[in-house]
């Protein structure tokens, strides 16, 4: 599914158009984003949880040169799915 076809599923959803349903998705990200950038935890109940992780500066192979390189520690956002949307799934 991509964006386009999860506005409409929202609109259907919803009964509203799919301009609202469009400027929906797009602020609910960007509050996610925002809340990910301050370094908060998004819980959705049910659902699961956006969180940063953290990783560790690392060593790491050119794998052209087979060169060794030094790789940074970088913050990565993650998803943790809830236990509503796992016996969903499964």
């Amino acid at each position: 599914m991509n964006k386009t076809e999860l506005i409409d599923q929202i609109a259907k959803a919803a009964g509203i158009s799919k301009a609202a349903a469009g400027r929906s998705l797009d602020a609910t990200t960007a509050a996610i984003t925002n809340a990910l950038k301050k370094g908060e935890v998004v819980t959705l109940i049910g659902f699961g949880s956006f969180y940063v992780g953290k990783r560790a500066a690392r060593n790491g192979r050119n794998p052209r040169t087979g060169a060794t390189i030094k790789i940074k520690a970088a913050n990565s956002p993650k998803f943790r799915a809830g236990k509503i949307l796992k016996d969903t799934v499964n």
